[in-house]
């Protein structure tokens, strides 16, 4: 037995979406589990800004690095029409669809 304790890094989820169809896969988990948890998904689209440029992410969406940063955490409170901006600039499109 090794006398120097395990040493873990955070768990981020972007340090695992290496395909568009990870992205779609991680995107639709979310929103399943979270019960269209409005802060999960905006937290998700962070994690995938994140595994791509985030620079060239917020250039197309029209804001700014820390200011993309910063809607996406955990604090954020990003508008719908940043929601729908920075979903377009990561070649999602936001869509709604009957469940009744």
């Amino acid at each position: 037995m090794s006398s120097h304790p395990e040493t873990f890094s955070a768990f981020d989820p972007a340090d695992y979406l290496n395909s568009f169809d990870d992205v779609v896969a991680y995107l639709e988990a979310v929103i399943d589990e979270g019960e269209d948890d409005p802060t999960l998904i905006t937290q998700a689209l962070g994690a995938i800004a994140r595994s791509r440029n985030l620079s060239a992410i917020a250039r197309q969406a029209g804001m700014s690095r820390e200011g993309l940063y910063k809607a996406l955490s955990a604090g954020g409170n990003p508008t719908f029409a940043t929601v729908v901006k920075v979903a377009r600039a990561l070649g999602l499109r936001v869509h709604f669809e009957s469940v009744a």
